[in-house]
Formats: C-alpha cells, sequence, structure tokens
C-alpha cells in the first residue's frame, strides 16, 4: 500500500484549492491592474 495513503495531511477536494488559488491570484492581479488605472485617470 502507498505509505502517503495512510497519512493524510489535507482531505479537502484538489479541485477547489485549485479553483480557490485561481480566484485569489486573479484578485490580485485585477486589484493591482485597478490600483494602475486609478493613477493613470488621475494623472
Amino acid at each position: 500500500m502507498n505509505e502517503f495513503k495512510k497519512e493524510i495531511q489535507s482531505k479537502n477536494n484538489d479541485v477547489v484549492d485549485s479553483g480557490m488559488g485561481f480566484i485569489f491570484s486573479f484578485v490580485f492581479f485585477f486589484v493591482i491592474f485597478f490600483i494602475g488605472v486609478i493613477f493613470n485617470a488621475l494623472s
């Protein structure tokens, strides 16, 4: 038997974790883009 299957660190679904990572990274880059747009509009 696979010894990694015996001690599972996280029982979350991998699809949910990858989806949350994608959403967080998308929001992070959107905020950076939005701050750039605001500075461009003010100048």
